[in-house]
């Protein structure tokens, strides 16, 4: 088993990638793909910072509901007691 020594250079020359040329059609395209796919994110981005806005909105109205029903329950709780005495 004969081992050859290899150089960093001839390590390099065998591991790095040919320098694509694309044409300006490829970069063209390239650069629409990545104005929708940063379209798309702003899109998810208002939509979460909708879904955001519609929770806070309802866990307000939970706690008033929740309010309610706690004050309801005091009185009734009240009236109760009063009924047994």
């Amino acid at each position: 088993m004969s081992v050859e020594p290899v150089t960093t250079k001839d390590h390099e020359a065998r591991m790095s990638r040919p320098q694509l040329q694309l044409t300006k059609t490829e970069i063209e395209e390239i650069s629409e793909m990545l104005l929708y796919e940063e379209l798309s994110r702003a899109r998810i981005r208002d939509l979460e910072e909708g879904v955001r806005a519609q929770r806070a909105r309802g866990s307000a109205r939970a706690v008033r509901r929740w309010t309610r029903v706690a004050r309801w329950a005091s009185r009734r709780a009240e009236r109760y007691q009063l009924d047994q005495n």
